[in-house]
C-alpha cells in the first residue's frame, strides 16, 4: 500500500454487505497470497450497533460477520480511553483491522490520561472484579453489564466479574478462561443476533478449555434472530437491557 497507513470510514457497518468482496476477499488475503511480500495495514472504522432508532438496515451489530473472515482483526471499544488506545494499535498493525464504533456510545464522555496511549490488540479488560459469575460483554453491552452487576450486588448479594472483551480477533482467551476459572459461571451479553453470535464462539472455547471449571451451563443473553425495528419501544425490547441481564443472571444462579 505504498507505505501508507490508510484509515477508511464506513458510516454504518450494515454497508459492509455492499463492499463485502473487498472486506472478505481482497484486504485480508493479500499478505497470505503474496507470502508476506504485500501487507494491507488498513483500518476500517465503522458505526455499529443499535439503540439509535435507525431501523433494520442501519442498526445491525455485525461483529460476527467480521470475525469469521480469516486475515481480519476485529476490535470494539466501549469507552473513550479504549477508542484511542485500540485505534493507535490498529493503525500500527500490519493487517487489516475492523474498528467497530458503537453509534450509541458516541455521546459518552470519559477521562483520558495525557500522553500517548497505545494498547495491544487481543487484550480483554477486567472492568469489574467479582467472585460469583463472569459476564462477557462488548461495546454498548459493557456499561449495561456493569450496571447490571451493581444491581445484582446491591439487591441480591451476587458479585459478578465483568470482562470487556474489546478484541474479538485476536481473542484474549487467557483473561476470559482465567475469570471463568475463578467464578465457575459464565454469561455472554451480545447485541448481535443469537444465531452464530460471537458469544457462541466464546462459549464453545470455554466448553472445550474450561468445562470442568463450570458449575453450570454457560448462558447467552442476546438479541433475537430478527431485524431490528425502528420504533423505540420495540427496539428497546429486543436489545439486552440492564434489567434483562440482571434477571437472567439472578435466575440462573438462584435456580
Amino acid at each position: 500500500m505504498t507505505g501508507l497507513k490508510p484509515i477508511a470510514e464506513i458510516m454504518f457497518s450494515d454497508f459492509f454487505a455492499v463492499c463485502f468482496d473487498y472486506i472478505a476477499n481482497e484486504f485480508p488475503k493479500s499478505r497470505y497470497m503474496s507470502n508476506g511480500q504485500l501487507k494491507c495495514p488498513l483500518v476500517i472504522r465503522t458505526g455499529n450497533g443499535g439503540g439509535a432508532r435507525f431501523g433494520a438496515q442501519h442498526s445491525q451489530s455485525v461483529e460476527n460477520w467480521c470475525m469469521m473472515i480469516p486475515g481480519l482483526k476485529v476490535v470494539a471499544p466501549s469507552n473513550p480511553r479504549d477508542v484511542i488506545g485500540l485505534l493507535a494499535a490498529a493503525v500500527r498493525d500490519p493487517d487489516p483491522v475492523i474498528f467497530l464504533e458503537h453509534k450509541s456510545l458516541y455521546p459518552v464522555k470519559g477521562e483520558v490520561p495525557d500522553g500517548e496511549i497505545v494498547d495491544a490488540l487481543g487484550t480483554a479488560a477486567i472492568a469489574r472484579t467479582g467472585k460469583d459469575a463472569t459476564i462477557l460483554a462488548l461495546a454498548l453491552m459493557v456499561p449495561r453489564a456493569l450496571e447490571a452487576a451493581e444491581k445484582l450486588k446491591s439487591e441480591h448479594g451476587i458479585d459478578c466479574e465483568v470482562i470487556d472483551v474489546r478484541s474479538l480477533v485476536p481473542l484474549d482467551t487467557r483473561t476470559i478462561l482465567g475469570s471463568v476459572g475463578r467464578t465457575h459461571r459464565v454469561f455472554t451479553v451480545e447485541e448481535n443476533p443469537r444465531l452464530c453470535g460471537w458469544g457462541a464462539e466464546l462459549v464453545s472455547i470455554i466448553a472445550d478449555e474450561a468445562f470442568y471449571d463450570l458449575d453450570g451451563p454457560p448462558v447467552r443473553i442476546t438479541t433475537p434472530h430478527a431485524p431490528l425495528p425502528a420504533a423505540d419501544v420495540l427496539e428497546d425490547a429486543m436489545l439486552p437491557t440492564v434489567g434483562r441481564i440482571a434477571e437472567t443472571v439472578r435466575r440462573s444462579l438462584q435456580s
